[in-house]
């Protein structure tokens, strides 16, 4: 960590473009780096992990830096931070005598406790509890708060409901036009949704990242067959690239069931 540190440092000084970073125009790279996090988990290469793993530690260490320039805060006072706050809501770990055997349920529970207890006087809404995350992850974790008071549909059936109410009123929106109102329609529409996965019990972000995964996979699949044939993606019309489609489809099924037998042992 002291040599990762030092080279922030030098950076800072020395390279243009690091030199005129902010915080603010590094979020958007913290926010790809946790993506690339977890793409590589998903693919399960351990190199990989490792090094995504550290492009985004490099933005824990490059924030760190900027404030520390400010006189604010430097990594030490992070990692002390998280320590702190670690402790505290694990008082079942560093603290057993006072606490009985505890299933995950409890300790969930506990966590939830001790953060509203931090919270106190902080919040002016309950939905300022929310965090600040990508737009499918802030609308279910929405829904999920607000369904603790009763606001919420009572099954899956009825918020599917509300999904062919939201298209409905959508379609009229586009005939009519309107782009204010296609765009209000449109958000109405991907939030009922969202609502159908939670009640299914569908995390609709991690739904969504493995139809984009799947998409990618299929694509690339259409990118060699017309490379075999010697021709180029602009030089196909759509008709052609549907029977690719259909191809890819087929071959990738069928190599994940040829994945998912049994493979003798040598």
């Amino acid at each position: 960590m002291e040599k990762l540190l030092a080279i922030m440092q030098q950076l800072r000084q020395e390279c243009p473009w690091d030199r005129e970073q902010t915080p603010e125009s590094l979020t958007r790279y913290a926010i790809e780096e946790a993506y690339e996090v977890e793409a590589a988990v998903r693919m399960g290469n351990v190199t990989d992990i490792r090094d995504e793993l550290g492009d985004l530690l490099l933005q824990v260490v490059f924030q760190s830096q900027m404030y520390s320039e400010q006189g604010a805060f430097d990594f030490n006072d992070v990692v002390e931070a998280i320590c702190q706050k670690l402790i505290r809501r694990h008082p079942h770990v560093f603290e057993k005598d006072k606490f009985d055997q505890l299933t995950p349920d409890d300790v969930s529970q506990l966590w939830q406790k001790i953060k509203q207890q931090e919270k106190q006087g902080k919040a002016q809404s309950r939905l300022d509890e929310v965090k600040h995350a990508p737009a499918l992850v802030q609308a279910e974790n929405i829904q999920k708060n607000v369904a603790k008071i009763g606001f919420d549909f009572p099954d899956a059936e009825q918020a599917y409901s509300k999904v062919k109410e939201e298209l409905a009123e959508f379609e009229i929106a586009v005939n009519a036009g309107k782009s204010d109102e296609m765009v209000d329609e449109f958000g109405d529409c991907l939030f009922s949704l969202i609502n159908v996965g939670r009640k299914l019990g569908i995390s609709s972000e991690m739904a969504l990242l493995s139809t984009i995964h799947k998409f990618k996979k299929r694509f690339a699949f259409i990118e060699d067959q017309v490379l075999q044939q010697d021709k180029k993606l602009e030089q196909m019309n759509l008709e052609e690239l549907d029977q690719l489609w259909e191809q890819a489809k087929q071959y990738l099924k069928q190599q994940a069931l040829y994945e998912q037998q049994p493979k003798p042992i040598d």
